[in-house]
Protein backbone atom coordinates (compact mmCIF):
# COMPACT_ATOMS: atom_id res chain seq x y z
CA UNK A 1 0.00 0.00 0.00
CA UNK A 2 1.32 3.82 -1.01
CA UNK A 3 1.66 6.75 1.45
CA UNK A 4 -0.92 9.30 -0.27
CA UNK A 5 0.48 12.64 0.55
CA UNK A 6 -2.49 15.65 0.76
CA UNK A 7 -2.68 19.20 0.61
CA UNK A 8 -5.47 19.92 3.07
CA UNK A 9 -7.24 23.55 3.02
CA UNK A 10 -9.20 24.89 5.64
CA UNK A 11 -11.91 27.13 5.82
CA UNK A 12 -12.10 30.10 8.81
CA UNK A 13 -14.16 27.55 11.14
CA UNK A 14 -11.49 25.36 10.63
CA UNK A 15 -13.55 22.44 8.27
CA UNK A 16 -11.72 21.08 5.62
CA UNK A 17 -12.74 22.83 2.73
CA UNK A 18 -10.37 20.95 -0.05
CA UNK A 19 -8.00 17.73 -0.41
CA UNK A 20 -5.28 17.91 -2.98
CA UNK A 21 -3.66 14.59 -3.78
CA UNK A 22 -0.15 16.18 -4.16
CA UNK A 23 2.02 12.78 -4.27
CA UNK A 24 2.10 8.88 -3.57
CA UNK A 25 5.26 7.39 -2.09
CA UNK A 26 5.59 3.36 -1.69
CA UNK A 27 8.48 4.07 1.06
CA UNK A 28 7.81 5.70 4.30
CA UNK A 29 11.18 7.47 4.08
CA UNK A 30 10.83 8.82 0.64
CA UNK A 31 7.30 10.69 2.27
CA UNK A 32 8.23 11.77 5.26
CA UNK A 33 11.05 13.85 3.38
CA UNK A 34 9.04 15.06 0.93
CA UNK A 35 6.34 16.14 3.69
CA UNK A 36 9.20 17.91 5.78
CA UNK A 37 10.12 20.18 2.66
CA UNK A 38 6.69 21.06 1.92
CA UNK A 39 5.72 21.79 5.74
CA UNK A 40 8.96 24.03 5.62
CA UNK A 41 7.79 26.02 3.41
CA UNK A 42 4.45 26.74 4.72
CA UNK A 43 4.10 29.28 7.36
CA UNK A 44 2.66 28.39 10.89
CA UNK A 45 -0.34 30.31 10.46
CA UNK A 46 -0.90 29.26 7.14
CA UNK A 47 -4.35 27.89 6.74
CA UNK A 48 -2.46 24.54 4.84
CA UNK A 49 -1.74 21.56 6.02
CA UNK A 50 -0.09 18.79 4.90
CA UNK A 51 -0.75 15.25 5.81
CA UNK A 52 -0.06 11.57 5.06
CA UNK A 53 -2.46 8.32 4.65
CA UNK A 54 -1.72 4.95 3.81
CA UNK A 55 -4.40 3.29 2.09
CA UNK A 56 -5.34 1.03 -0.46
CA UNK A 57 -6.31 4.01 -3.24
CA UNK A 58 -7.00 7.59 -2.98
CA UNK A 59 -10.89 6.91 -2.24
CA UNK A 60 -9.60 5.27 1.05
CA UNK A 61 -7.08 7.81 1.77
CA UNK A 62 -9.74 10.82 1.41
CA UNK A 63 -12.43 9.09 3.37
CA UNK A 64 -9.67 8.56 6.07
CA UNK A 65 -8.76 12.08 6.27
CA UNK A 66 -12.27 13.44 6.33
CA UNK A 67 -13.66 10.87 8.74
CA UNK A 68 -13.70 13.28 12.16
CA UNK A 69 -11.30 11.66 15.10
CA UNK A 70 -11.83 11.39 18.71
CA UNK A 71 -10.11 12.62 21.39
CA UNK A 72 -8.90 9.89 23.66
CA UNK A 73 -10.41 8.62 26.70
CA UNK A 74 -8.74 9.61 30.37
CA UNK A 75 -8.98 6.86 32.20
CA UNK A 76 -8.11 8.07 35.95
CA UNK A 77 -4.88 6.91 36.84
CA UNK A 78 -3.43 8.85 33.19
CA UNK A 79 -4.83 12.36 34.66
Amino acid sequence: MPYFIYKITSGSTGAIKALECIDKYDEFRQAKSFIRERRAELGHDSRVAIKMVFANDELEAEQRLREPRHAPILREWEK
